[in-house]
């Protein structure tokens, strides 16, 4: 961090300038591969935010069209209750039953269209509520891949420290292991 003459890095950048003035090549092939893997980890990290996002508005939109068929089966009672008071009407003496079988029986038409119009926006719920499923599962392989890089790097940064061969392949596989990660986020599987 620097500002107004105050500096302060980290180990793993100033062993990464105390190589680039020796002209080491192994610190130098570390550097550039940690630049490389910080650059990939960003790009997962965008992709992990991305799906993220898709799924909650995605699930927003599910709870939207579920409040909507519940709006239409409120409604559906309220009718069931007048074509109840109807048929109720029916039974008392000296009323017009006609009248009244006439409005039980547009009552069970509204209804009928009322119950279909709730089910579509039931069905439109769910179709929202699975593709939110299907990109917070994306979201989860694009966090783990991005995971897996950021292990990467921390590895790399040790291996820059303590100059050890096998961590450098070590910190290689761990790297693999985040692109291969991300191979499946990108294939959604």
């Amino acid at each position: 961090m620097s500002g107004h003459g105050f500096h302060v890095h980290g180990p793993h950048d100033h062993e990464v300038e105390h190589a680039a003035h020796k002209g080491d090549s192994f610190s130098s092939k570390i550097a550039v591969i940690t630049a490389v893997l910080a650059t990939v980890g960003a790009l997962f990290g965008y992709m992990a935010g991305d799906t993220q996002n898709n799924a909650a508005l995605y699930k927003n939109n599910a709870a939207i069209k579920k409040t909507e068929a519940s709006n239409q089966w409120n409604y559906y009672q309220a009718k069931s209750n007048k074509q109840n008071l109807a048929e109720l009407a029916m039974t008392l003496p000296g009323v017009d039953a006609e009248k009244y079988k006439a409005e039980v029986e547009r009552y069970k038409k509204e209804k009928g269209d009322i119950k279909t119009d709730a089910e579509k926006l039931e069905a439109v719920s769910k179709e929202w509520d699975d593709k939110s499923e299907a990109q917070m599962h994306q979201h989860h392989r694009w966090a783990q891949a991005m995971t897996a890089v950021q292990i990467a790097i921390s590895l790399a940064a040790i291996t820059l420290l303590t100059r050890k061969k096998w961590l450098e392949g070590t910190s290689y596989g761990v790297a693999g292991v985040g692109v291969v990660l991300a191979v499946l986020a990108w294939l959604h599987i």
